[in-house]
C-alpha cells in the first residue's frame, strides 16, 4: 500500500468569469444599464472549489479541458499560482475556453455561460492513474458538461473501486430538465452538495423534509446550502443545522457555494466530524462574499485567516494536515 500524491482530484469545467458588479438592477430586454465595476477572474464551480481548497492546504489535482487562447492561459496560470496540479488539464484543438458573464446585484446573481471546451470532457479522459493518485474525487456542474454526464456513474464506481471517497455538487441545469441517473449516482456519492433550489428540482419536492425523504434511501451525507439561512446536513442518523456567518456588506456572492464546498471537503478529507466540516464550510462561504469573484478573498491562507477573524470573529487555525493514510 502507498500514500497517494493528492488529497483531492477535481474533475470538472474550466472557464473565466467576466463579472459586472455594482448594478442597481438586473438587465431588461431592450434596455441598457451601467455596471460600476468589472472584474475578469478565474471562474467555474470546479476551478473555484479547487483553487480555494488548495489555498486552505489540501493538495489538489485537476482534470479538465481548456482552449488554446488567452483565457486558457489565465486559467492555467491562476490554478498554478494556487498550487493546483494542472498536468491533467488538456487543451482542445476545436473549442475555445469557456466564459461566464455574471451580473451581480447585491447578494444575488444571474449568469450567462459559453461552454466551449468544457463540452468535450468525457469520463474516459479520467484515467485509472489519475484516480489512483488521489484520496477523494469531487465533481461539480453536472449539466454544464454534456459529454461527462453520461459516464458519471461509471466514473464514481471506478473511484470507489480504487478506494476514494467522493463528493458531488450538481449546480444549476440551464435546460431545467434535471435528468441524471440520480439513484445510482447518489449511491456512490459520499457527500452530496446541492443548494436548496437545485435539490427541489432534482427531487420534484418543495419542503426540505420531502426533498430529503425522496433521496435518503440512496444518499449518504446530504449537505443543503441555503444562502443566508445557512446549511442543513443530513447524515442518515443526525440533522445538523449550520447557521451562516452573516456578512452585512456583501461584495458579491459568486462562488460562495463553491467556497463552502472547499471548506467542508478540506475538513472531510481530514476525517473531521461533520459538524466541524459544516462550520468550516460556512465560514469559508462567508469569507468568499467579502471580495469580488470566487477566488480573490482566497489570495492566500493568511488573507483567509485575516478576513475570517476580522469579519466573523472566527479563528482559522494553522492548517491541520490529514494523517498519512495508506490505500
Amino acid at each position: 500500500m502507498t500514500k497517494r500524491k493528492f488529497d483531492v482530484l477535481v474533475v470538472g469545467e474550466l472557464n473565466v468569469d467576466l463579472i459586472l458588479n455594482l448594478l442597481e438592477k438586473f438587465p431588461e430586454m431592450g434596455k441598457e444599464i451601467i455596471a460600476n465595476k468589472m472584474v475578469l477572474t478565474l471562474g467555474s464551480s470546479s476551478a473555484i472549489f479547487a483553487s480555494n481548497l488548495a489555498v486552505l492546504g489540501t493538495s489538489v489535482s485537476f482534470c479538465g479541458r481548456v482552449g488554446r487562447d488567452s483565457f486558457a492561459n489565465k486559467v492555467l496560470a491562476d490554478l498554478t499560482l494556487k498550487k493546483v496540479d494542472i498536468n491533467n488539464i488538456k487543451r482542445s484543438t476545436t473549442a475555445d475556453t469557456g466564459l461566464t458573464v455574471a451580473f451581480s446585484v447585491k447578494d444575488e446573481r444571474a449568469m450567462v455561460t459559453y461552454p466551449g471546451a468544457m463540452n468535450e470532457l468525457e469520463e474516459s479522459h479520467v484515467t485509472d492513474t489519475m484516480l489512483q493518485s488521489a484520496c477523494h474525487l469531487h465533481v461539480s456542474s453536472v449539466f454544464l458538461q454534456p459529454a461527462l454526464k453520461p459516464g458519471l456513474v461509471r466514473l464514481f464506481s471506478r473511484a470507489k473501486q480504487f478506494g476514494l471517497t467522493t463528493s458531488l455538487d450538481p449546480q444549476w441545469d440551464p435546460a431545467e430538465k434535471w435528468d441524471c441517473d440520480w439513484k445510482n449516482l447518489l449511491k456512490l456519492t459520499d457527500v452530496f452538495l446541492p443548494n436548496m433550489e437545485e435539490l427541489r428540482h432534482i427531487t420534484k419536492q418543495q419542503s426540505v423534509e420531502d426533498c430529503v425523504a425522496a433521496i435518503k434511501e440512496v444518499a449518504k451525507i446530504i449537505v443543503i446550502k441555503n444562502g443566508k439561512e445557512g446549511a442543513a446536513i443530513y447524515t442518515g442518523k443526525d440533522v445538523i443545522n449550520q447557521p451562516s456567518f452573516l456578512n452585512t456588506q456583501v461584495v458579491d456572492a459568486i462562488g460562495a457555494g463553491d467556497s463552502f464546498n472547499a471548506g467542508f471537503i478540506h475538513k472531510f478529507v481530514q476525517d473531521k466530524a461533520i459538524a466541524e466540516c459544516a462550520e468550516f464550510g460556512a465560514v469559508c462561504g462567508a469569507v468568499n462574499t467579502t471580495r469580488t469573484g470566487g477566488t480573490t478573498a482566497f489570495a492566500d491562507l493568511e488573507t483567509v485567516k485575516r478576513i475570517a477573524l476580522q469579519k466573523f470573529n472566527y479563528h482559522l487555525h494553522d492548517n491541520e494536515r490529514k494523517t498519512d493514510k495508506v490505500y
